[in-house]
């Protein structure tokens, strides 16, 4: 490790945390249906859209009706995707001349885009068409996105409000996330990118002759557009194979580093919004540093692990830290932070082969994603899941002095906690019970690259990454097969959906509570001790929950490398 390395550590924090104020202020007028700068332009699309939906920004929902409305919305979504990917080979705008896609991979790729998952078992340039590329991926990257961040508002207005019963309007939620925060960011991102020198064009793809004569076809195509909604809405699926790592969506160290502010910038500014809805932005910092001191020890350790390499090849001499399968633009510093920021967001997107970390290396974004996600997270996805621990914590500490637990004025009682268990179990439900089939399955093992407890994480690696919503994998698994492509799209949908549905309820339970003004007695939830309390019951929470199965993956690799065995 070097002190440039941690500077650069520190100058990404700094950034993110001089972005977080100002964009939680605009997220709070837009979701609060204050004027905003592009209201002028973007209000008669607006009630234009109300009214396609039959609906208006005066409606409110009970949260039985927003989740209905929410679920019919996706699964239109899944049904529309996976139509697009059958019939692609008949559409237009295919100048490779794509090949419809096959039915168990269609519906891998519909669920997992609906999902925010973007989970890829396909080569992007190879398989899909610049047709299906932006009408059905680019689309579902916008409005995934926006399901999660109306979910976070929903939640947010439960603990804002004093009393009521309805908890918002899903669609008028949804459009807003989509019209005044995702899509003019994006448009700016879209230009900076392609003057970074990111591609985006309609045209076909580029044949060339190398310097041996030789002929080579350059894929490009709408990257730009893509790349930034995939990572400003925390999707991650690249349009290249390569990922982030490809030179035309990463070109360069300054589009790496605005990559990373994206995946970042709206869940950190969640908290922002939170802290001002409920009229104590205290409480909104107080979430963001147990948010940042796990993201912290995170980078620390994978940077520290990457940086001090395989002892074995120090043996022979070769030192300088781990490079294997990481780009040599970005170098290990870069590549850690890449790989625990992707992590600990439900992105997915990657500069550098996570397979080929250490075993330490790539232990922290198991653990970023086996957490639930929840060290900043998705966009609006992060939030409400960090607000399922918040109630475990506050139900925790309530026991410890006898008294009822609450968390800003509101009573957290059996059936709060009851719903934030079930979110929280569904997660290791479809981790766990997925990869110990996986494991002694002959057709699942034989997907595997890797011998030994490597080839466990993989398996491994791959059921966390979807039921965690976040898309990126190990590498070397072959999961385009029927048994992982329907297992990993069911594991995304148990991911996605059996937390929103809890959360929704938890928000409907809250809203008809009213308010207890705060007390002598009542536990501080802006301070140290509430964020020491977060930080522990997550750590303790993941821990009693993956560490066995951790155990037999990147723990026994590490000891294994550590006395010079090999696999």
């Amino acid at each position: 490790m070097t002190l440039i390395g941690w500077l650069q550590i520190l100058l990404f924090c700094g950034i993110l945390i001089a972005l977080v104020k100002p964009l939680g202020g605009y997220m709070t007028r837009v979701f609060g249906g204050e004027r905003t700068l592009l209201s002028p332009v973007l209000v008669p699309i607006e009630r234009g859209l109300y009214r396609i939906a039959g609906t208006s920004d005066r409606e409110e929902q009970h949260w039985t009706s927003y989740a209905f409305s929410m679920l019919m919305f996706n699964l239109l979504g899944v049904l529309v995707l996976y139509l697009l990917l059958r019939f692609q080979g008949v559409l237009p705008y295919n100048p490779a001349g794509m090949a419809a896609v096959g039915p168990e991979l269609s519906f891998n790729t519909a669920t997992s885009f609906v999902a925010n998952t973007n989970w890829q078992n396909y080569g992007g340039e190879s398989t899909m068409s610049y047709l299906t590329q932006m009408m059905g991926l680019t689309v579902q990257n916008f409005v995934s996105a926006a399901t999660g961040m109306a979910i976070a508002v929903a939640l947010i207005r439960a603990f804002a409000r004093a009393s009521g019963k309805a908890i918002g309007n899903f669609w008028v939620d949804m459009i807003r996330a989509t019209l005044y925060v995702l899509l003019p960011f994006c448009i700016i991102l879209t230009l900076v990118y392609v003057y970074l020198g990111v591609p985006q064009t309609l045209g076909p793809y580029i044949n060339a002759t190398t310097l041996e004569g030789a002929q080579q076809t350059i894929a490009v195509g709408p990257v730009a557009s893509q790349l930034a909604i995939k990572m400003l809405g925390t999707n991650g699926g690249g349009f290249f194979n390569a990922n982030s790592a490809h030179p035309f969506e990463n070109p360069d160290n300054y589009s790496n580093m605005l990559q990373m502010l994206s995946i970042f910038v709206i869940g950190a500014a969640f908290t922002n919004v939170f802290g001002r809805m409920v009229g104590n932005q205290r409480q909104g910092w107080a979430i963001l540093a147990a948010m940042g001191l796990l993201f912290i020890i995170g980078v620390g350790v994978t940077y520290w692990a990457e940086a001090a390499g395989n002892p074995l090849m120090h043996a022979f001499g070769l030192g300088g830290g781990n490079m294997e399968g990481k780009e040599v633009r970005f170098g290990i510093v870069m590549s850690s932070l890449f790989a625990v920021i992707t992590t600990a967001a439900s992105c997915g997107a990657v500069n550098a082969m996570h397979g080929s970390f250490t075993a330490i290396g790539g232990l922290i974004p198991l653990i970023n994603m086996q957490l639930g996600e929840v060290i900043v997270g998705g966009v609006g996805a992060g939030f409400y899941g960090i607000v399922l621990f918040i109630i475990v914590a506050v139900f925790v500490a309530g026991l410890m002095v006898g008294r009822t637990p609450e968390y800003l004025g509101k009573k957290i009682e059996a059936k709060e906690m009851k719903m934030a268990v079930l979110a929280i179990l569904c997660l290791p439900l479809a981790m766990l019970v997925f990869t110990a089939i996986a494991s002694v399955l002959p057709s699942a093992v034989a997907s595997v690259g890797t011998a030994g407890p490597h080839g466990f994480s993989e398996i491994l690696y791959a059921y966390t990454s979807a039921a965690a919503n976040n898309g990126s994998a190990f590498g070397g698994l072959t999961g385009n097969t029927p048994w992982y492509n329907i297992t990993l799209g069911l594991g995304m949908l148990m991911g996605r959906f059996l937390v929103i549905i809890p959360a929704l309820a938890i928000a409907g339970s809250l809203i008809r509570k009213k308010t207890v003004p705060a007390s002598a007695g009542t536990f501080p939830t802006d301070g140290p001790l509430f964020v020491g309390m977060l930080v522990g019951t997550i750590v303790i929470v993941g821990g009693l929950t993956f560490l066995p199965a951790l155990a037999l993956g990147p723990v026994v690799e590490h000891l294994s490398m550590m006395t010079g065995q090999t696999f």
